[in-house]
């Protein structure tokens, strides 16, 4: 759309709320639906980099509420946003001085919030916005929606009785009898259970278990950090200091230690509110619950008790009935990306465009549609897809692994819809798709995510069709017995995250580098096609609403409609460990950069089998000094320079170079 350029006065940097003369804009943007998902009496702002200078000398630099400023010192926007009468503005991200260049590159630092009274003309706000030269784009903040119900099923303390010693699998975890959808025997539910339709990881076990490397950020609920099964497998921040008020490592968030609480602007990661449904703990114990260690449950990437896993980040998007919104969800996503994550797990989305209108609110049904609406939403998931990860790590790039949804629609959800992203479609214990699951257009792969309507016939009152639902952490506030069911393609949906995250594992494993886009395409080229286990010739049944409607809505559906919609087939783990084992290049030893003063380590075990065994060398002392302490590469910048340096190990030696400069960071892998 043709804007008009409005000219900025070079005496507008000083900050100031001065009026201007009135604008005249030449033609009518195109208005979003302002449906119940937006939240009202705030809009999201892209400003042209024009005024980029402006924004900055008016202070707008970090985030929260607490940092709004009540005037942005563009007269143009002061004159649209007289409309609404008093309001507030604030920065999307924080400023974090690590990846602040980064940041400005990828021009986040143009976004911004503007809040106003909920009773202001949004629709005339929105559009008075959008006609100025001086702003790119203006999205609404909206509100996304869960991939689950928020019902689980406790776990029977007997099962773990009759079960314990007698799992099927690989680990002494006495619920990994029940968890199916790991290690399926075809035992539980004689004919609608099949052996082998899981996700393939007994076998892969035997390869990897995980590596503490990987790190996970789960957007959902907040991961009960304190659980047994959990506390070991958390991403920590060791630059943080537990509930502190003070952003001790510079990262634009204070006292994140186990990740952030975006939903309520706190470090604190909760779970017990009396409206959470403690999702995040299931989603996280599906993909990094503790192995071998003698209780509750197995996961995919969970290490094998001596070794560790991979490492949960909770982001936390949602907090009891506060529903996650765009906001929260961008800046989670950044976070992320800035703090090490290489996988977003989502198991969540909006509603699919092909859902039926009478039962849902169909949202997206094509990318130009996702990407107008939501142009922030994608820049941030642009931004984790390509700086998340290393160049000289294990993988360059992030994945983002979203859930497909359960509306049962002929199209998968955005944002996972998009071709970027992986979108997950759930299956049975037998290969079948799960009667809520979302298919065809947009869906990529697919995974077990129980299917409780269609095991009816196990159990009774509320614990009818647990069995055939996915067994996982939930925190004891929810149920006293901390393990418990759900179902979903919220629940397929971190079971690709898991086999995604055990894959890269087994590349640091064997120090092999992957671009993102190389571990999406082996993902898919490995899984086990599903068709061949359906039985077309006759329909599915099974009773809809079990839980709640009891066996009065006995149902149907033709096998044959989901034929070449369910992505590229079922997760398969070991598969997909044998495709990386025979991929990638080696991983290459980076260079760093110090500030003097300061110093910087590195994890050898990326690079060496034997990296205690490591020695090191550094050309000219008076620059920097480095050593080998406790398998990591520690180095300190002495004065401004540059010197050779080399690590020797494993009958190999890396040459790299150290550079220390007096304004640099504290410490970075180059």
């Amino acid at each position: 759309m043709k804007k008009i350029s409005i000219a900025i006065l070079a005496a507008l940097s000083i900050v100031a709320c001065t009026p201007k003369e009135e604008f005249v804009s030449v033609q009518e943007p195109q208005l979003p639906d302002f449906g119940e998902d937006v939240v009202r009496g705030e809009v999201l702002v892209r400003f042209d980099e024009s005024v980029a200078g402006i924004l900055d000398n008016a202070g707008l630099t970090k985030s929260g509420p607490a940092n709004a400023l009540a005037c942005c010192a563009i007269p143009s926007v002061e004159e649209v946003l007289a409309i609404a009468g008093k309001y507030s503005i604030e920065r999307v991200f924080p400023v974090d001085s690590r990846t602040e260049e980064t940041s400005r590159k990828e021009g986040l630092h143009l976004w911004y919030r503007v809040c106003f009274d909920e009773d202001a003309p949004m629709e005339r706000i929105y559009a008075e916005l959008s006609r100025l030269g001086e702003v790119s784009a203006v999205n609404c903040n909206r509100r996304l929606k869960k991939a689950y119900s928020g019902k689980s099923v406790p776990f029977d303390p007997e099962q773990l009785r009759t079960k314990a010693g007698a799992a099927s699998g690989y680990f002494n975890d006495a619920g990994l009898a029940y968890q199916w959808h790991l290690v399926n025997d075809g035992t539980l539910g004689a004919e609608k259970f099949t052996a082998g339709a899981d996700v393939g990881v007994k076998e892969a076990w035997e390869l990897c278990t995980g590596d503490p490397s990987i790190i996970v950020a789960v957007l959902d609920e907040g991961v009960d950090y304190t659980h047994p099964d959990l506390k070991d497998a958390m991403w920590v921040n060791e630059d943080e200091i537990w509930r502190s008020r003070e952003d001790n490592d510079g990262n634009g968030y204070a006292g994140d230690v186990y990740g952030y609480n975006f939903a309520l602007n706190t470090p604190i990661i909760s779970t017990s509110d009396v409206n959470d449904s403690g999702h995040g703990c299931h989603v996280a114990g599906v993909i990094a619950a503790v192995n071998n260690n003698g209780q509750g449950i197995s996961s995919i990437a969970g290490g094998n008790g001596s070794q560790k896993g991979v490492r949960i980040m909770s982001c936390q998007i949602f907090s009891g009935v506060k529903s996650g919104t765009v906001l929260d969800e961008v800046r989670a996503i950044k976070y992320a990306a800035d703090n090490g994550a290489v996988i977003l797990q989502c198991s969540w989305g909006y509603t699919s465009g092909a859902a039926n209108a009478y039962d849902w609110q169909p949202m997206y049904t094509n990318d130009e549609q996702w990407m107008t609406d939501n142009a922030l939403e994608r820049k941030a998931l642009d931004y984790f897809i390509h700086n998340a990860g290393s160049p000289d790590g294990v993988i360059e790039g992030g994945i983002a692994i979203f859930a497909g949804g359960n509306e049962s629609a002929g199209m998968a959800g955005y944002p996972g819809a998009y071709g970027d992203f992986v979108s997950v479609a759930a299956t049975a214990a037998d290969y079948t798709p799960a009667v809520y699951t979302n298919y065809g257009p947009g869906t990529t792969i697919s995974a077990p995510g129980g299917d409780q309507d269609y095991y009816w016939e196990y159990g009774d009152g509320a614990n009818r069709g647990a069995l055939g639902c996915v067994l996982s952490t939930l925190p004891y506030n929810v149920t006293p017995l901390g393990y418990g069911y759900m179902e979903g393609t919220s629940m397929a949906c971190p079971h690709v995250s898991g086999v995604v995250a055990l894959g890269l594992s087994y590349a640091a494993k064997l120090h092999r580098h992957f671009k993102a886009s190389e571990v999406i395409d082996l993902l898919y080229a490995s899984a086990t096609p599903v068709e061949q286990y359906w039985n077309t010739d006759e329909p599915k049944y099974y009773y809809k609403y079990v839980v709640d409607l009891g066996l009065n809505h006995y149902s149907s559906f033709d096998l044959n409609k989901y034929k070449g919609k369910m992505g590229s087939g079922q997760v398969n783990a070991k598969a997909f460990l044998d495709a990386i084992a025979g991929a990638g290049t080696p991983m290459t030893f980076p260079n760093v950069l110090v500030s003097a003063g300061s110093q910087t380590s590195l994890e050898l075990s990326l690079y060496f089998d034997r990296p205690a065994e490591a020695v090191v060398k550094v050309a000219d002392t008076s620059v920097a000094e480095a050593k080998v302490e406790g398998g990591k590469l520690v180095v300190k910048g002495l004065v401004q320079g540059q010197s050779a340096a080399s690590i020797t190990a494993d009958g190999k030696t890396c040459d790299f170079v150290i550079t220390v400069r007096n304004d640099g960071p504290a410490g970075g892998w180059l």
